[in-house]
């Protein structure tokens, strides 16, 4: 970007572009920490002296969709933040802002939903803030969610079970960096749900009736995994898709990684919803799944434990990572191999 540049929706859409604007404009202009992990390692929270450190802002539009809201969007996504880290989620932040003139019962209907997901995650609000903005200044409602979590008491034990099986294996948390080849990379459920309801919703399409965003906390599917052991990395596959988290943890682990089309779980509503508008449900942001990365030796045992949990019921092992070549790469349903390059961004914007 040289100076007389704009910001565009997509340098908020999670691919390529964010993550050029955040290096070049943010990174390469603060100080860079000398926390356990920090800003600069772009892991999905923050570990500073010990505690699990996360903040988020959630611009959903619409406000209210299927399957969920931006209240239950900014604590699940959150929550789900801290736990692929290995933490365990106590305590979050809730700042409100809010447009003059918006309905206080849909103010009440968000912070209903809050409180339900809350209570679902196990996590209460500490403290808040909240704004009032001129009538025209945003769509309604933004809220900023921050929160903190302690180490998992599963954790260690999960870290363990790695070294077990991995030589030298140091990391003290699940870390984007952390996977190697032989690892099998694990979805704990369908791809897409949440960006296609969120469009049809917006957009009128009428995906909507049968098509309903994933949007849930995952901590207690999280903390079921870990129990089983061997998890080198987990993350979220929000903004971006699964695109975009496996090029990130390809490009940070130093490794490949090679899917299979076949195994990968895609509802047919998503996936007809993705061929009728030309968009890879690769790339759709999700906010109710969580990705593994798991040594060989426990693929199955981690696979086995998700689907007795409600959120992991349609969880598969999708491919795995290896040294043959860079990159993130797919095995096809008619036997070739495609290239999955880094989406510029999600194809659905504000859809969290």
């Amino acid at each position: 970007m040289d100076k007389s540049e704009r910001i565009l929706m997509a340098h908020g859409a999670g691919g390529y572009l964010m993550q050029k604007l955040i290096k070049e404009h943010i990174l390469s202009i603060l100080p860079k920490d000398s926390f356990e992990v920090g800003l600069h390692a772009l892991d999905d929270s923050a570990i500073v002296n010990g505690v699990v450190f996360k903040s988020d802002s959630y611009t959903v539009k619409p406000l209210f969709f299927p399957g969920g809201d931006i209240g239950r969007l900014a604590v699940s996504g959150t929550v789900n933040d801290i736990s692929v880290m290995g933490g365990k989620p106590i305590a979050l932040s809730l700042a409100l802002i809010l447009e003059e003139g918006f309905p206080v019962d849909d103010l009440d209907r968000i912070m209903y939903s809050i409180a339900d997901t809350c209570r679902e995650a196990d996590v209460y609000i500490a403290t808040g803030d909240t704004k009032v903005v001129e009538r025209g200044s945003l769509d309604g409602c933004i809220i900023n969610c921050s929160g903190i979590g302690v180490r998992s008491r599963y954790l260690d034990y999960n870290l363990d079970i790695v070294r077990k099986f991995r030589r030298g294996f140091e990391a003290r948390w699940l870390l984007d960096s952390n996977i190697k080849p032989g690892d099998k990379i694990i979805v704990s459920g369908t791809i897409g749900d949440h960006g296609v309801a969120i469009l049809s919703c917006r957009e009128g399409y009428g995906f909507e009736s049968n098509i309903r965003s994933d949007v849930k906390p995952l901590n207690r599917m999280v903390e079921r995994a870990l129990s089983v052991g061997g998890i080198v990395a987990m993350k979220d596959p929000t903004r971006g898709g699964l695109a975009n988290l496996l090029n990130e943890w390809s490009e940070k682990s130093r490794v490949g990684i090679l899917i299979r089309e076949e195994d990968i779980p895609i509802r047919e509503g998503v996936r007809a919803a993705c061929e009728m508008l030309g968009i890879d449900p690769l790339e759709i942001g999700n906010e109710g799944k969580v990705v593994i990365a798991v040594v060989e030796e426990m693929a199955e045992e981690v696979l086995e434990a998700l689907r007795e949990t409600e959120e992991g019921r349609d969880a598969a092992i999708i491919g795995e990572a290896t040294d043959e070549f860079e990159g993130v790469a797919m095995e096809t349903l008619i036997g070739g191999k495609r290239i999955i390059p880094p989406p510029l961004g999600d194809p659905v914007p504000r859809i969290c």
